[in-house]
Parts: C-alpha cells; sequence; structure tokens
C-alpha cells in the first residue's frame, strides 16, 4: 500500500533548525526559529508557569479525561482576555485547542460544514502554516495584498480594493497583532477601513492572534477583534499561549466563534463538539490548567503581565539595536523598516542569495524570504550580525 506515496518536502523551518545544530561554529546565530529566546539562546519556562505548576502537582486530583470543549475555566478566562467587554457573550462560544494550529484546522472543519469548498483570503505573505492548516481540508484559499517587499510598507489601498471585490459571505483571514512573516500591522485607522469593507461585504473576519501581548500590551494587541466585534453577526479567532505563556509544546490554544444568535451558537457549539471528537477526541489539560490559574490568581496575573512586557520590550531593543548597527555599518542601505515592525519578526529585505551567503559565510540564519526573529538578537552577536549583512549588501 505504501509504495504508492512520494516522500514529501521538507518543512522549511524544521530543515533550517537542523542545518543550524550540524553548524559547529561558535559565532553561528538563529534568526530562523519562531521562539522567543533570551540573551543567552534560551526559550524560558515563565516564573509564573512555574508557580501554577507547581499549585497543580499538589493539588490535582486525577488525570481522567476532560471534556471535547477542554478545560471550562480556562475557555472563560481566554475569552475574557480575547473580547474584553465588548461583545455579547450570549453569541459566543470558546474551546480549548491543541495550541494555536490545532484551533485552525477545527475553525476550518467548521467552515468546510457550513459552507463546503468556501473561499478564505489571506494576506499576502502570510504565515506558511495557514496554507496547508486551511486548504487542506478543502477551503479554498485567494491571496490580498499585504506587504510591499520592495518599499517595506503595507499596501493598504490595494489590500481595500481587493477585499471590496470579494463575494458576499466569504471569510478573510486577518493577523491581530505582530503579522508573520512582515511584523507590519494595520493601524487602528486601518482596522477600521478594513471593518468597514467586512461590515458592507458581509464578510466573515477569521482573526489568528497567535502573539497577544507581543506587540504593545494585551489590550492594544485585540483593537481589530473589540473593534469589530460588535459591528459583524459572526466572526472567528483562533488563539495561541505558546509565545506569550510560553508554553511551545504544551500545545494550548483557544478557539471563539461569534454566532447570530444565541441559538445559532448552539448549534455551533455541536459542530465543535462533533469535529473535536472526530479529530482528537479531547484536548490536552496540562497547559491550559496553567493558563486557567495564572489568568484567574490576581498576583500571578499580575506578574505574567510583567514578564510579557520584558519579553516584548526586548524584542524591541534588539530591533532598534540592529537598526542602529547597520547604519554604521552598512550607510549606504536603508534598514530603517526594521523600526515600523512589531512582535518576534520582520523581513530584513536582502536576497534569497544573499541569505544563502549568511548562512554558508557567516553561519547565519534565517527563512529564504528573509524573514528574521529578533529575538535571536543579542547585545554580544548584533556587530558580528550587522558586519555580516554589510558585507553580503
Amino acid at each position: 500500500m505504501f509504495q504508492s506515496l512520494e516522500a514529501m518536502p521538507p518543512d522549511a523551518i524544521l530543515g533550517l533548525i537542523a542545518e543550524y545544530k550540524k553548524d559547529h561554529r561558535a559565532d553561528k546565530i538563529d534568526l530562523g526559529v519562531g521562539v522567543y529566546m533570551t540573551p543567552e539562546g534560551m526559550t524560558p519556562v515563565l516564573d509564573v508557569v512555574k508557580v501554577a505548576e507547581r499549585f497543580l502537582l499538589e493539588t490535582q486530583e486525577t488525570k481522567t479525561y476532560i471534556g471535547t470543549f477542554g478545560d471550562i475555566a480556562f475557555c472563560d478566562a481566554m475569552q475574557t482576555m480575547t473580547f474584553g467587554n465588548t461583545g455579547d457573550a450570549d453569541r459566543m462560544t470558546t474551546l480549548q485547542g491543541p495550541g494555536g494550529s490545532g484551533c485552525l484546522r477545527v475553525a476550518a472543519g467548521l467552515l468546510m460544514r457550513a459552507r463546503p469548498g468556501a473561499t478564505v483570503w489571506v494576506s499576502d505573505p502570510t504565515w506558511a502554516n495557514h496554507i496547508p492548516l486551511l486548504g487542506g481540508v478543502g477551503l479554498e484559499l485567494k491571496p490580498y495584498p499585504y506587504y510591499d517587499t520592495a518599499k517595506h510598507v503595507l499596501r493598504e489601498d490595494a489590500m481595500l480594493e481587493t477585499l471590496r471585490k470579494a463575494p458576499k459571505g466569504d471569510v478573510v483571514l486577518l493577523h491581530a497583532c505582530c503579522h508573520n512573516p512582515s511584523g507590519l500591522d494595520p493601524s487602528e485607522e486601518l482596522w477600521r477601513k478594513i471593518s468597514e469593507v467586512v461590515v458592507e461585504r458581509e464578510l466573515v473576519p477569521f482573526i489568528d492572534m497567535a502573539y497577544q501581548g507581543f506587540a504593545r500590551d494585551l489590550e492594544a494587541d485585540a483593537y481589530s477583534v473589540h473593534f469589530m466585534a460588535d459591528k459583524v453577526p459572526e466572526m472567528i479567532v483562533a488563539n495561541s499561549c505558546s509565545k506569550n505563556f510560553g508554553l511551545y509544546r504544551d500545545r494550548v490554544g483557544s478557539l471563539s466563534v461569534v454566532c447570530e444568535s444565541s441559538a445559532s451558537r448552539d448549534i455551533v457549539k455541536s459542530q465543535l463538539s462533533n469535529i473535536v471528537r472526530t479529530v482528537y477526541s479531547v484536548p490536552p489539560d496540562h497547559g491550559a490548567a496553567i493558563v486557567s490559574h495564572v489568568l484567574r490568581d490576581e498576583g500571578l496575573h499580575k506578574s505574567w503581565l510583567v514578564e510579557v512586557a520584558a519579553m516584548r520590550d526586548r524584542m524591541h531593543d534588539m530591533r532598534e539595536l540592529l537598526a542602529s548597527e547597520l547604519r554604521d555599518k552598512a550607510p549606504q542601505h536603508d534598514f530603517s523598516h526594521l523600526l515600523n515592525a512589531t512582535g518576534m519578526f520582520c523581513f530584513l529585505g536582502v536576497s534569497q542569495e544573499q541569505v544563502e551567503r549568511l548562512k554558508r559565510e557567516f553561519g547565519i540564519y534565517m527563512t529564504s524570504n528573509s524573514r528574521i526573529n529578533v529575538a535571536g538578537i543579542t547585545e554580544s552577536n548584533v556587530t558580528y550580525l550587522a558586519e555580516s549583512i554589510a558585507a553580503v549588501c
């Protein structure tokens, strides 16, 4: 049977990780992998997570299955963090999923059941895994203009023009903040214009919020969700706890669906429950129990906000530091666009050939489109990094 199969191409990011590990140069730099790192190159366990894990160790009495929707206390806390005081809670439902990716896949299944072959408009570019996660279930994907690779700005007019031509009832996938891979986010004014088009064309906004807290703060990073929640009859929001809680391997995320009415919500809940049951049965508990405890404990919640701010500030500082070094080491080239991005990622703005040279000659690793993770930059490696970039430019 399996002899009929053909080998799949390796995942680009995983391949890059493997190459980096095999590189024995002492001054190598990893700017490819999408995780937060300390100046020492570690992806830490947050202090509040350790406290919560000790609490669970002492108080948990069973490891029996949880329901298809997961930890209800977690779901309630995530729904509050996602929507704040906006929206009508009677029209909302939130489930716990295995990471943001798992939530995206469940949402894709829901869309296919609601409208087989539905069209989802995705930004050009978008996170590479959006394509197989959504398209793999049979949804049709179409791009809308987003990032100008030459000018390093958002293609605002082209984006709005394209979405205005989208057929009514189509779905538009939006990044709430810290756009992956460009790092450029719509301004609040542009979000309002996008919302107007969504309402006018009766589109269904599908918001992926994987980095809440990494751009400005939790409240500001959810602006798009808050602004649209009262203006659209239906909306989907996928949330990830991988980055802002550092729970990458524990696979924690939430999926929220806003429905036209409470009756519609109940039908959607039954559909979601059925999809979960037929895909992974029930979600894993440990990570969600940690998040639930942190969000519901006042002291831990305040401490968590401090830790998120520290991660956000470090990435902002490293972005500014690299831009400053490049002004000094490569004054003939303009890298000012680095300062306009938020979160972990941005495009360096060099060619694929230059990316390959950086890897081959200097041991600097990034994806072929020059997307870099600024968390891989440190005060000790930034001068070497800037000198290497200047050398290939």
